[in-house]
């Protein structure tokens, strides 16, 4: 099954996680992601014959992607160590957290993504026996559709406090079904719920995809951040930080060497409780 549309962006970013792994000192580690890669037909590989801005784009692209794992990991396990047992992963895709991370006894975790990744993502855990370190529920629904509904019929509580991901997947949706989906998210979170999002940051498109190759991740990006983020989510009854991914990688160890080629507003990474 070769991976197509933009759920094959996943595989990509498992083969980001990948070359993660094998480093010296990584941020994290996912044994899954190489078999992800492989499966895809990305692993192992080099990269595409391209010129020295195609190079940095991509560069910037994979830096952000290992970022923002780290980033999110440390959510999870803060949500964790503060009660939180229900998980639910947007656009899961080829994530491996139910798999890689220590959950606390009592933890469910809930893959919300269409049938053709899941399916995919199924087939490699076979292949690997691969045991989950939690509850894994796997929710095969169209996120335009009414997944809340599917949720609810895999098991999930909307009157108990949930950590919702939405990691590598707003970037994709126009605004009006961002919209949609925060206030869907919502209706879904009691309080002491935590969110986890990347965003776009501003004048990402326009950076990265007015070149980009049909088909490719950033030839699919439609949505950037909003020019102020956290107001924006307490709009949808969330307590919001923002944080940019220079100023995230710093603080992991990682120190972007490059200045900034304009302002950076945080908001790229974005922590959210509900009161």
């Amino acid at each position: 099954m070769q991976p197509s549309g933009v759920w094959a962006t996943a595989v990509g970013v498992a083969r980001v996680r990948a070359l993660e792994t094998e480093r010296e000192n990584p941020l994290f580690r996912d044994p899954l992601a190489q078999a992800f890669a492989a499966a895809g037909g990305l692993w192992p590989s080099s990269p595409p014959p391209e010129d020295e801005a195609a190079r940095r784009r991509r560069l910037a692209v994979s830096f952000s992607i290992v970022v923002r794992t780290k980033f999110l990991d440390d959510l999870l396990l803060e949500a964790s160590a503060s009660g939180v047992r229900q998980v639910v992963l947007l656009g899961a895709g080829m994530d491996s957290r139910a798999f890689r991370m220590d959950w606390p006894e009592g933890t469910r975790l809930f893959e919300v993504d269409t049938a053709v990744p899941l399916d995919f993502k199924a087939s490699v855990l076979r292949q690997e026996r691969a045991v989950p370190r939690c509850e894994r529920i796997t929710v095969a629904v169209d996120l335009r559709e009414d997944w809340p509904a599917a949720l609810a019929a895999a098991g999930h509580d909307p009157a108990l406090p949930t950590v919702w991901i939405a990691e590598g997947l707003l970037i994709y949706l126009p605004e009006d079904a961002v919209e949609l989906l925060l206030a869907r998210i919502g209706a879904q979170s009691a309080a002491g719920s935590r969110l986890g999002l990347t965003l776009g940051s501003r004048g990402v498109i326009e950076r990265f995809s007015s070149d980009a190759v049909p088909g490719s991740a950033a030839s699919m990006w439609v949505s950037e951040m909003p020019d102020d983020p956290v107001g924006w989510l307490a709009g949808h009854g969330w307590e919001a930080d923002g944080h940019t991914l220079r100023e995230r990688a710093a603080a992991y160890g990682r120190p972007v060497e490059t200045p900034p080629q304009r302002e950076e507003r945080p908001g790229g990474l974005i922590s959210a409780v509900r009161r």
